[in-house]
């Protein structure tokens, strides 16, 4: 590698980890803020809260990387055009060719992050997510030892504590259970303690009043007791097995269905293919979105003013190539036969990036300069 592949390509690596870095924070704030409202309203801690928001960022690294390398080779390629350094390399006989060269070797090695991201980080990541989330939904204690709240575990369900003590003993505690048709039955308890039993978690009240109201006839029955035991494994909203999804699974597996596989997350084997061929054209696309950024501008002269006309094809390319995909995606979800339309948009921004490459290095026409002399009509 040259010195000055070596340059460029240092450029382009540390404007590509600022913005990176940039869009990351950004589109993981955003999320988070949803994210920790829902947790901590579920009783949950802050070490649950950066648990749970880890596991997400792989999967916001993959989103963001592309966008991050098309960013820096625009970037870059413009400031280099405004310092006129690469207007300096041309006149030593780089074409644009050979100038785009470190900009391909850019691109190889953030495919190379990509594609560790999609078959095998992301993957690992949604799993964990999942079963950790999971994990939370099926946590009785920290959907329910939460005082001076109304908490609805489930339909019909409303459970109060007024305080809670430090060694986890419930303070004037109120219970109703409306799930019954023939009466509504309410507990109130001075205080309550919850045990975890063979056959399941268990609320038992000390010192309270039992409150029957039939719907039949409007009849009160009021029974006081020194103890009751209450389940509420069977009041709590009964958690479904985790069945991974398709994201979750290899990208062999999403390329070799099986009805087993197919069975247990629900997908037909269209979604399994398009699933699976999209992490590789995804891939695919990562270098030529970088190769984009950079031939468009190569099409620009030096101006004071920079390449805005430019930049802005480079952006109009880039969202017409990413309806391509969109498009070829939807039409392999429905059909499983159409998968070699996934590779269409890096085929696409491939021969794109070609072709404003050629046109960069054609000599441009000079206009006429008049120096005194008339010009014949």
């Amino acid at each position: 590698m040259s010195r000055f592949d070596r340059y460029l390509l240092s450029q382009l690596l540390t404007l590509f980890g600022f913005f990176s870095l940039v869009l990351v924070l950004v589109y993981w704030l955003n999320r988070a803020v949803g994210l920790f409202d829902r947790l901590i309203g579920d009783g949950q801690s802050a070490l649950v809260f950066f648990e749970i928001s880890l596991l997400t960022l792989p999967n916001v690294i993959r989103i963001v990387l592309p966008v991050s390398a098309f960013a820096a080779a625009v970037y870059v390629t413009n400031r280099l055009t405004q310092d006129q350094e690469l207007v300096v390399m041309q006149a030593t006989g780089f074409s644009a060719f050979r100038l785009a060269r470190p900009v391909l070797w850019f691109g190889m090695i953030v495919a190379a992050m990509v594609f560790v991201l999609h078959n095998f980080i992301v993957p690992a990541s949604r799993t964990a997510f999942a079963e950790r989330t999971s994990e939370i939904s099926a946590d009785v204690t920290s959907q329910l030892l939460v005082d001076g709240q109304f908490m609805h575990p489930s339909d019909g369900i409303t459970f109060y504590i007024a305080d809670l003590t430090d060694t986890g003993e419930m303070k004037d505690v109120f219970l109703s259970d409306d799930r019954d048709k023939a009466a509504r039955v309410i507990y109130t308890a001075k205080r309550a303690l919850l045990v975890q039993d063979k056959g399941g978690p268990k609320i038992v009240m000390f010192d309270g009043l039992r409150q029957s109201l039939s719907r039949k006839n409007g009849r009160l029955t009021m029974t006081q007791f020194a103890d009751s035991t209450y389940d509420i494994g069977a009041m709590m909203q009964p958690g479904a097995a985790h069945g991974r999804d398709v994201n979750e699974l290899s990208t062999w597996d999403l390329l070799h269905p099986t009805d087993a596989l197919m069975a247990e997350t629900g997908a037909n084997r269209a979604a399994f293919i398009a699933n699976g061929n999209s992490r590789i054209s995804g891939t695919l696309l990562t270098p030529a979105t970088a190769m984009i950024g950079f031939a468009t501008l190569m099409l620009g002269a030096f101006s004071r003013f920079g390449l805005w006309r430019q930049i802005v094809v480079a952006v109009v390319i880039l969202i017409l190539i990413q309806m391509v995909d969109n498009a070829a995606t939807s039409m392999a979800l429905r059909d499983a036969s159409d998968w070699p339309l996934m590779y269409l948009s890096p085929l696409i921004a491939s021969a794109a990036s070609l072709l404003l490459l050629w046109l960069a290095q054609r000599p441009r026409r000079a206009r006429p300069h008049l120096h005194g002399a008339s010009v014949p009509a």
